[in-house]
């Protein structure tokens, strides 16, 4: 017996009825020899740490903060990590399936523009321009990205659950308690990714700007606190431990209700005090600027485009989709690079 049927027996053994089950997987795109020693969903998590470099460009991504000086803030790679430790270990106090939790939650942002979100809705709106029936959605992108983009062209790959997982894992701005009233689609892993997204991104994107000064301690009501915790640890604590004390032995996640409001409220007041601020209004449209005048350049400039991509598409759409494809690849500093070299004068004679 390989050490892989050793690892997929001892699944169904311990884990719950509600745990996707390795050997159980709906396979691959296209199917391949299975490991001796991997289970599927060990080796789609592999793939993505070894073989996908858009997951590592997220470390040259943003977060909340467009090109930040403060070291310590969070990028899209750091907040893909902490979403992924969450994620573990709600799985693990479950007995779900750790490792199909841990691929999608490592996978879930590699479509993830330059400049966060609001890169996102600049590209989405300079795309619609070109192809009027286009769109850009991040969590749709991270799935072409690991079917079609990565390994030139190749894709990863990955197994049906995982790929799953990845397109299903945004809700938007929609308050976690309809998330979780909603009837489940996918995996309950999935589930739990969309949950660890919520509270990952919350807490840190908090923390983040209370380093920056930008939110005082005192501008968050106190009973919110109170509820939640004072320190960012105790907040992700309170949110994590409500999630598995109500879940064990579900076959869906729930929370208390205290706990559920509370989330959703400090999620209302972050839009509030954070994501509609004035200077971060000020910052998106800088970089609609940005992305909209790269986005012009490839498609009226043959040489630029072939010297980016290496190839000049003659249909009109598929020029806006390969463009949309290689801005949403570039990280911040490349994409304002770019921008420069392309719309600021040069130090000629240098």
């Amino acid at each position: 017996m390989h050490i892989r049927q050793r690892l997929e027996q001892l699944e169904r053994d311990k884990l719950s009825p509600y745990a996707a089950l390795s050997a159980a997987s709906a396979g691959r795109r296209r199917p391949e020899r299975p490991c001796p020693v991997r289970t599927c969903y060990q080796r789609d998590r592999d793939r993505i740490i070894h073989l996908c470099r858009a997951f590592r460009r997220l470390a040259h991504k943003t977060q909340v903060f467009i090109s930040p000086r403060e070291d310590h803030l969070r990028t899209r790679l750091s907040h893909t990590l902490e979403v992924s430790q969450i994620a573990r270990t709600i799985a693990k106090a479950l007995r779900l399936n750790e490792d199909l939790t841990e691929a999608i939650a490592l996978a879930h942002d590699v479509g993830h523009t330059p400049y966060g979100h609001s890169g996102e809705a600049a590209l989405d709106e300079a795309y619609r321009r070109y192809d009027a029936e286009a769109s850009f959605k991040h969590h749709e992108h991270s799935l072409r990205v690991v079917d079609e983009l990565e390994r030139d062209g190749a894709g990863l790959n990955l197994t049906a659950e995982t790929r799953e997982g990845i397109v299903l894992h945004s809700k938007g701005d929609a308050d976690l308690a309809q998330v979780l009233a909603a009837k489940p689609q996918g995996t309950l892993e999935a589930l739990v990714l969309c949950v660890s997204d919520r509270i990952a991104y919350l807490n840190h994107d908090l923390d983040d700007c209370l380093r920056a000064e930008l939110v005082a301690p005192g501008d968050l009501p106190s009973d919110l606190m109170e509820t939640l915790g004072r320190t960012h640890s105790a907040r992700v604590a309170t949110m994590v431990e409500d999630v598995i004390n109500h879940s064990l032995d579900a076959p869906c996640l729930r929370m208390s209700e205290a706990v559920l409001q509370a989330t959703d409220q400090l999620k209302r007041q972050m839009f509030e005090i954070v994501y509609w601020r004035s200077e971060l209004r000020e910052e998106r449209e800088k970089v609609r600027g940005i992305i909209g005048a790269l986005f012009d350049v490839y498609m009226s400039n043959d040489a630029a485009l072939l010297e980016a991509c290496g190839d000049v598409p003659d249909d009109a759409k598929a020029r806006a989709r390969l463009v949309c494809d290689y801005i949403a690849g570039m990280t911040d500093r490349f994409a304002s690079q770019q921008y420069a070299d392309y719309f600021l004068p040069s130090t000629f004679p240098c």
